[in-house]
């Protein structure tokens, strides 16, 4: 099964996939994006970096070109071997942040990412939900490009989240994100055991 975590900032996305991938046993696979390849691994220092001015429709591309690296070397192996596959992040992502928040389309966005992964889809998508000003009182946000955006921008990320999974209610689950990581882990648990019928 492939299984994908989506939010916003501090919505616990990471702490949420490590927990996931540990309940589904030492054969499951769990992977971040951008990230996951020496090349996707590159691409995530270059998006990150606050110092670096990107055009949205670059952001976009470099994103997807960390995705096909990703996919062909990591993700479609796994899941051809039958292995379950946790993504931190995937195309909604770049759906929500690069398409909708930074205004390139959330169609263009989609069919970009469509091309770079040759039309894999996840089986699941968990959307973890929570209000971007709770989300920044769980720490603030930190010091990368799209943390220093503030609350304003992970609003307009959320909005784009709700409406994609308003748009695809048969794959995106979404999940309350407010509670400690282990009542939002049994929520996930919940949502995944839910996906698997």
């Amino acid at each position: 099964m492939f299984i994908t975590l989506e939010g916003i900032d501090r919505s616990g996305k990471t702490t949420q996939a490590e927990l996931l991938s540990r309940a589904l046993g030492p054969d499951a696979v769990l992977v971040r994006e951008p990230g996951g390849t020496d090349a996707s691994e590159r691409v995530r220092e270059l998006v990150a970096d606050p110092e670096v001015e990107l055009e949205p429709v670059a952001e976009l591309l470099l994103f997807c070109a960390a995705r096909a690296q990703l996919v062909a070397e990591v993700i479609r192996p796994a899941l051809e071997a039958g292995r379950d596959v946790v993504c931190d992040r995937y195309s909604d992502s770049t759906a929500a942040y690069q398409g909708a928040a930074r205004g390139v389309t959330v169609e263009v966005a989609l069919s970009v990412s469509e091309l770079a992964t040759k039309g894999l889809r996840p089986d699941l998508t968990v959307l973890l939900r929570i209000d971007p000003e709770r989300a920044a009182e769980r720490g603030g946000f930190g010091d990368d490009r799209f943390e220093r955006e503030g609350v304003e921008f992970q609003r307009r990320v959320a909005e784009a989240y709700d409406r994609l999974a308003r748009s695809d209610p048969g794959r995106i689950a979404v999940v309350d994100a407010e509670g400690s990581p282990d009542d939002v882990h049994g929520r996930v648990m919940e949502a995944v055991e839910a996906g698997r019928r």
